[in-house]
């Protein structure tokens, strides 16, 4: 680590579908660990979800917390590399996927582009995100700068609606 340099929090969703989905977050892990200037903060459990939108195989999902000093979109291309490593194809919109890392929140940041939106836009909409995301703060030093998940009832609902479930 570069002394000096600022540090950030970000929130990363993960999740698979296909192929060895629990070896393919736990390898995403790993190679999130790995980034410079990075480090993993911490990683809810991981969850089962219905697929939100499309049909398939239930997900594997799951939320790290990374402290990093690259910069948003220099965070963004690194997920992207790790997707590929692990296999990842973009045939269409949601299909199915072997890994998909969407950074969700990085401090309070706001980016509108093409190639990245924070926070995510629809991380409020989606129990995958929520439930991991709450467990995931209640473990963590909290910070002012943070995500603040839905309220319980609300992601209560939510995750009854879409199904979700601890692995």
């Amino acid at each position: 680590m570069i002394e000096g340099l600022p540090r950030f929090r970000a929130f990363v969703g993960l999740g698979a579908n296909l192929g060895p989905a629990r070896q393919n977050l736990q390898e995403a892990l790993v190679q999130l660990q790995a980034l410079p200037w990075t480090s993993l903060e911490g990683v809810s459990s991981f969850y089962v979800t219905k697929p939100v939108g499309t049909e398939g195989p239930d997900y594997l999902n799951a939320v790290a917390a990374v402290s990093t000093s690259l910069a948003p979109h220099e965070l963004l291309n690194a997920l992207l590399a790790i997707e590929l490593t692990l296999g990842r194809e973009r045939p269409e919109p949601l299909a199915p996927r072997t890994l998909d890392l969407d950074l969700l929140w990085m401090e309070g940041a706001m980016r509108h582009s093409a190639a990245l939106i924070l926070p995510h836009p629809r991380m409020t909409e989606r129990a995958f995100v929520q439930e991991p995301l709450a467990q995931l703060l209640g473990q963590l030093p909290p910070k002012s700068t943070d995500p603040i998940p839905l309220p319980g009832p609300e992601r209560a609902k939510l995750a009854a609606s879409q199904g979700i479930s601890l692995e």
